[in-house]
């Protein structure tokens, strides 16, 4: 597996190998053993499937706030998307900055989004799929998100995005009080 490091520090680009032939291929995309060897130990706990019929569809940027924080691994099933993730930890010299990359069926690539970030998509193909593992389990009252425009993130929508009502709503970052400061990521 290659990794690779972004502009913020703890997000990484995860590319696993692909054995392929006249079938398709095969890919290993998380093996704790290999993983911890590179110190990745990170103990997933939940996987969510995520499927959105409409390229433009934009998702996010969520986040879940401690104690129920998560990091999680993002990948795409099927489809294009553009996954991003912002940098919400109080007290860090890239908060409110931002990391795009591409990932897509073709490419198999992975992005790696620690807890204290916000994490977000926007589909580039109709019926595009998103796996990802989580680090925490899923918790109602510690989710959160900011609004998707109010970060500087240049989306490469055509149109009007396609969001949630929740989504439609989020606060701007500019309001957010974070939950998160770099110590407690440290």
């Amino acid at each position: 597996m290659r990794i690779e490091e972004t502009t913020l520090p703890g997000v990484l680009i995860l590319t696993p190998r692909r054995f392929g032939d006249a079938r398709g291929f095969f890919g290993e995309t998380w093996n704790r053993h290999r993983m911890a060897e590179a110190g990745l130990g990170i103990d997933f706990v939940q996987d969510n499937h995520s499927v959105s019929q409409r390229a433009g569809t934009v998702r996010g940027l969520h986040f879940q706030a401690p104690p129920h924080a998560q990091t999680k691994l993002v990948r795409c099933g099927r489809g294009r998307l553009f996954d991003v993730a912002v940098d919400i930890r109080r007290g860090s010299p890239t908060y409110g900055s931002w990391v795009g990359v591409d990932l897509s069926y073709e490419n198999g690539r992975q992005l790696l989004v620690p807890a204290g970030f916000s994490h977000g998509f926007v589909t580039r193909e109709d019926d595009t799929e998103i796996v990802y593992k989580c680090s925490d389990f899923y918790h109602a009252a510690s989710e959160g998100a900011v609004r998707w425009d109010s970060c500087g993130i240049d989306w490469g929508l055509d149109g009007a995005p396609i969001l949630s009502d929740k989504d439609a709503v989020a606060q701007p970052l500019s309001d957010l009080r974070s939950p998160f400061t770099l110590e407690d990521a440290l």
